[in-house]
C-alpha cells in the first residue's frame, strides 16, 4: 500500500516552514506533496530551497480547498492519500495505525486520527476532534467536541469508531474511492466539502472511521476563524446543498424547516448585536442555496439518512 501526504497551501510559507519538518520526520515511506493554490508569497521557493524532498504541484490560481485538492490529486499516484492541513503537527508513527487499519478493512474508504489542539495539547481541537456526526438539525458535532466546547483527552476516545464524517484537516482517503466519487464538490470552494464527500461515499457502501491510536495536533483557524462571516456563509450554503443531495425526502424536509428556524433566530441574534456582516452572510447563503436548489435536487443519486436523534442546542454530553 502506497501512501501520499498532500498539503494544500495558499500563501502559507510560514506554516510550511513550521510544520513540514515534523511531517517529514515522522512520515516514513510516505511521499509528501505540497499543492500550491496559486500563492503570491514565497511558498514554492521556500519548499524548493529548504525541503527539496517534497514534490510541489503548482496551480495557476486559488481554487479553494475543494477545487485545489481535486486538481492536485489528479497528479498524485498512490493507493491512499492523506489530505493534511498546512498547520498540522504530526506525531511519531502516526501513520502506522492508519495503514494497518486500512489494510485490514477494505470496506473502509476514509479515516481520520484524533485531532488535538496544538496550543492546548491535552484537549481535542475544534476541527474534527475524534470523528464527526450530524445532529437532528444537520449541525455537525464530534466525539470530543459539541458546539465550541472541546473535551480534555483522557483516553475516552482511544478506540476505533465508525463515524459519519472525518475531518478535512487530516482526511485519509483511498484514492480509488476519491476518484470514483469525482472528488470534492468544487463549487463548495471551502467548508463542509469533507462531510459531503463522506456522505456520498457511505451512500455507495463505503465506511468512514476515526482511529484512536493515531493523533495529530492542529493549530487551527489558519484560513478563516470560526467568527468570520465568510465561514458562516459557506457553512450554511454548503450544508444545505449537501443535505439536498444526500438525505431522503422526509428527513430532508425536516432539516429544511429546522435549519430555517435556527438560521432565522441566528440572523435576529446578529441583528441585535449589530453584526450586519453576519446578517448579510446568512441572507447571501440562502440566496445562493435557492439559486442552486433545482440543479442540486436533480443530483439526488447518493441517498442515506445520517441524522442522529441528538441536538447540540439541548445537550452537551459525550457522544
Amino acid at each position: 500500500m502506497t501512501i501520499a501526504i498532500a498539503i494544500l497551501n495558499y500563501n502559507g510559507a510560514e506554516l510550511l516552514q513550521q510544520f513540514l519538518p515534523s511531517i517529514l520526520a515522522h512520515s516514513a515511506n510516505a511521499k509528501v506533496y505540497v499543492i500550491d493554490n496559486g500563492s503570491t508569497d514565497n511558498s514554492l521557493a521556500l519548499v524548493g530551497a529548504k525541503f527539496p524532498m517534497v514534490t510541489t504541484i503548482a496551480l495557476d490560481k486559488n481554487a479553494g480547498y475543494a477545487g485545489g485538492y481535486n486538481k492536485g490529486l489528479q497528479q498524485i499516484d498512490a493507493d491512499v492519500v492523506c489530505l493534511l492541513n498546512s498547520d498540522i503537527k504530526v506525531t511519531p508513527n502516526w501513520l502506522l495505525p492508519i495503514k494497518d487499519f486500512l489494510k485490514a478493512h477494505p470496506e473502509v474508504a476514509m479515516v481520520q486520527p484524533k485531532i488535538k489542539d496544538l496550543a492546548k495539547p491535552d484537549h481535542f481541537e475544534y476541527a474534527g476532534a475524534a470523528g464527526g456526526y450530524l445532529d437532528i438539525m444537520g449541525l455537525p458535532y464530534c466525539r470530543g467536541r459539541v458546539g465550541s466546547k472541546c473535551e480534555k483527552d483522557s483516553g475516552q476516545y482511544d478506540n476505533n469508531m465508525q463515524v459519519t464524517w472525518a475531518s478535512g484537516a487530516c482526511l485519509v482517503v483511498r484514492k480509488s474511492v476519491f476518484d470514483a466519487l469525482n472528488g470534492f464538490d468544487a463549487s463548495f470552494f471551502m467548508h463542509f466539502e469533507e462531510i459531503d464527500l463522506c456522505l456520498r461515499a457511505q451512500a455507495k457502501g463505503h465506511q468512514v472511521w476515526a482511529l484512536g491510536k493515531s493523533e495529530v495536533y492542529h493549530k487551527g483557524a489558519a484560513s478563516l476563524s470560526k467568527e468570520n462571516p465568510r465561514k458562516l456563509y459557506y457553512n450554511i450554503r454548503n450544508s444545505l446543498l449537501t443535505y439536498t443531495k444526500t438525505l431522503p425526502l422526509i428527513p430532508l424536509l425536516w432539516v429544511y424547516v429546522a435549519r430555517g428556524a435556527f438560521d432565522t433566530t441566528l440572523l435576529l441574534f446578529f441583528m441585535l448585536q449589530l453584526k450586519f456582516d453576519h446578517v448579510y452572510a446568512i441572507t447571501r447563503a440562502y440566496d445562493a442555496f435557492f439559486d442552486r436548489l433545482r440543479t442540486t435536487f436533480s443530483q439526488r443519486n447518493h441517498q442515506l439518512n445520517p441524522i442522529k436523534r441528538f441536538s447540540v442546542l439541548l445537550s452537551f454530553k459525550k457522544t
